[in-house]
């Protein structure tokens, strides 16, 4: 059986790292170690052989997750100002599972580059196995403005920020003599032998992923300030912060400060692990490699599996990005932190200010993950403050937010705009590949509600608002699709069902809306970007974007998804309807890893027939950072109050 052969290959592997001589063992070198030379790190993900049975298993899973994918006919031919990410995703399987790679790193490595190229956030292949390591280079980039010229520097707040990472990162660095203290602030001229900003356009191209527009990206790649979890907390960046150990340096001309003279200087990486501990090769590939009893999904109604259910009742739809960076999140030094008393809601995702004019509350959205209630107890906090201090206007920040629950997203619409202004979020769809409508049709037929399915027809609402009974095959007709010369089959539209909220929204907006603006970096995600796009679809809020490449258009959002699923969400839906033995139906992983993909998409207001994430809509107000702003974000906010308020 086709279990028997790939569980055979996959011991087999296993056996061979095992059976490796410690001496010569390149994952036995750095075992325990906390920050690890590149190379080393490079040796160890490296000295897993190719197996060929090992891939056949992986891009079957990739291939079939895939049917589910949204937005794959519209990768043949991305409109602009997204061409960069057109390519022909089964022509990419195809070169993939055609390609002789010599080890398994490379194997996957390439299915990573495949996926992440997309420049969708939503959806990549993640093998757990090789992103243990984050690259991180003493000098992050920042793009600020200094006497009216935008520029590449080396962040100015560099000995405030570095020494958080930690005393056993900054002693290497003594260790070897290397003194990046002395760089902070410096003007970068070249990156290894580039125009500062073309290398930002490179890595923009090849490391950062996750939006759809260049601008964003380009905004990625450079340190900025955001929320982490619940704590301020500064990026490294794409730059500084790559999610791979291959690269044991990085070379920039600079000038330093107070200096006139360029120099040249070679800046080392050191990697920092976050994965599983091991102590040798056979370890490291158990510990982080092999399929776990979280890797796949499972059948929701087998009693063993009922204690897995992530939630009481409705399983709660999200749309997040991963950014790999938060695993090895650093402060925001504390000079940095506003210094407006935060009011009360300001505890989780949400920090919020009153700002020293008493005039404007500020929201800093850092996410829309986390508590689910308290985010809503935090919103309705922070705003009875705000009007209790006779507020009058209100500004929200949603820099580097990676977005989160769909329906926290669409809660704050509603507390903001009131429940008079009716549905707060977007129309959807899923796909309607054969799979999928097997896997509706069981759920009506054996009656399996939104407690167990995201597809079950009780999460959704017509069109009116009214919610869809548990009988109704939204699949049955479906509607056909036509894009980029490719027909393809969609779910009938239908609305989010949110309501009710554990916090009941107000009636009408607590502030007048066009007393209501948003700024960011443009890195906001998933859910954010649906967010904002409401707000300025619907509402005509004003939106500034900060940073960019000079003299070069920004999107005031990054890519826009409806909900996402993970491989085990997928797999878990087809085992509850009862399909894994189906002939469509994909094998469980034998590695661990996620295959994510955007499974519903949301259509724009202002355009019904293009999803919102392929409607352009560049920011009307955009702004540089400056050394005063760029990691300040009360002296940003102050800011962009008496750019955007009369």
């Amino acid at each position: 059986m086709l279990w028997t052969s790939l569980t055979t290959a996959l011991v087999g592997l296993a056996a061979v790292a095992h059976g490796t001589a410690a001496a010569s063992d390149p994952c036995a070198k750095i075992a325990g170690q906390t920050f690890v030379v590149p190379s080393d790190a490079m040796a160890c993900l490296k000295s897993f052989p190719f197996n060929e049975t090992l891939r056949q298993n992986v891009l079957t899973v990739i291939s079939t997750v895939f049917d589910f994918y949204t937005f794959e006919y519209y990768y043949l031919s991305s409109p602009a100002p997204f061409q960069e990410s057109t390519t022909n995703i089964r022509a990419d399987i195809a070169r993939i599972n055609s390609t002789k790679y010599a080890t398994d790193y490379d194997f996957n490595r390439a299915l990573y580059d495949f996926t992440n190229q997309l420049n969708d956030g939503h959806t990549r292949w993640l093998p757990y196995c090789y992103d243990t390591f984050q690259n991180l280079l003493p000098t992050p980039i920042v793009n600020i403005e200094q006497n009216g010229v935008w520029g590449v520097f080396i962040a100015p707040d560099l000995t405030e920020f570095i020494p958080l990472v930690g005393t056993q990162y900054t002693d290497y660095f003594k260790s070897i003599g290397f003194n990046w203290e002395r760089l902070a602030g410096a003007q970068v001229l070249q990156i290894e032998g580039q125009d500062p900003y073309a290398y930002v356009d490179y890595i923009a191209d090849t490391i950062s992923g996750n939006y759809l527009d260049h601008g964003v990206r380009v905004n990625s790649v450079f340190s900025s300030y955001r929320i982490s979890s619940t704590s301020f907390s500064q990026r490294f960046g794409d730059l500084a912060g790559a999610p791979f150990p291959d690269q044991n340096s990085l070379t920039f001309t600079l000038i330093p400060v107070n200096s006139t003279l360029p120099e040249t200087v070679t800046v080392p990486f050191l990697a920092s692990y976050a994965g599983n501990n091991f102590t040798d090769s056979g370890s490291y590939w158990t510990n982080n490699c092999a399929a776990n009893n979280e890797t796949n999904g499972v059948d929701l109604l087998a009693s063993s599996s009922l204690k897995k259910r992530d939630q009481p009742g409705r399983r709660l739809a999200r749309a997040v990005i991963v950014d790999k960076s938060q695993t090895n999140a650093v402060g925001l030094p504390s000079p940095y932190h506003p210094t407006a008393p935060p009011v009360n809601g300001s505890t989780g995702v949400i920090k919020s200010y009153i700002l020293p004019d008493h005039k404007t509350g500020v929201m800093f959205v850092g996410s829309f993950e986390g508590d689910y209630t308290q985010f809503q107890t935090d919103t309705q906090a922070a705003i009875t403050s705000f009007q209790k201090a006779g507020v009058s206007r209100l500004l929200i920040d949603l820099s580097n937010n990676g977005g989160g629950y769909v329906c926290l997203g669409e809660f704050l619409i509603s507390y903001l705009s009131g429940t008079n202004f009716g549905y707060t979020g977007f129309r959807s769809t899923s796909r309607a590949n054969p799979l999928a409508i097997k896997i509706v049709q069981n759920l009506v037929a054996k009656g399996i509600t939104s407690n167990y399915s995201y597809y079950a027809p009780d999460n959704w609402a017509f069109l009116n608002d009214t919610e869809m009974p548990n009988t109704y095959d939204y699949n049955s007709p479906s509607v056909p699709l036509f894009i980029n010369g490719q027909t393809d089959a969609s779910s009938q539209r239908f609305h989010d069902l949110c309501t009710p909220y554990d916090v009941t929204p107000p009636a009408n907006p607590p502030f007048d809306l066009k007393n209501v603006a948003i700024v960011s970096n443009g890195d906001c995600a998933s859910t954010c970007s649906m967010f904002s796009t409401s707000m300025y679809e619907r509402h005509g809020t004003k939106i500034a974007v900060f940073g960019g490449k000079p003299g070069e258009t920004m999107e005031y959002k990054g890519m826009a998804g409806n909900q996402v699923l993970e491989w085990a969400d997928i797999d878990t839906e087809v085992k509850t309807a009862g399909l894994k033995d189906d002939p469509l139906a994909p094998p469980d992983l034998l590695v661990s890893g996620d295959l994510r993909h955007n499974w519903r998409t949301a259509w724009s207001y202002l355009d019904e027939s293009r999803p919102i994430a392929y409607v352009s809509e560049p920011a009307t107000y955009r702004y540089p950072y400056t050394k005063e702003t760029y990691m300040n974000p009360q002296n940003l906010w102050t800011f962009a109050v008496n750019q955007l308020f009369d």
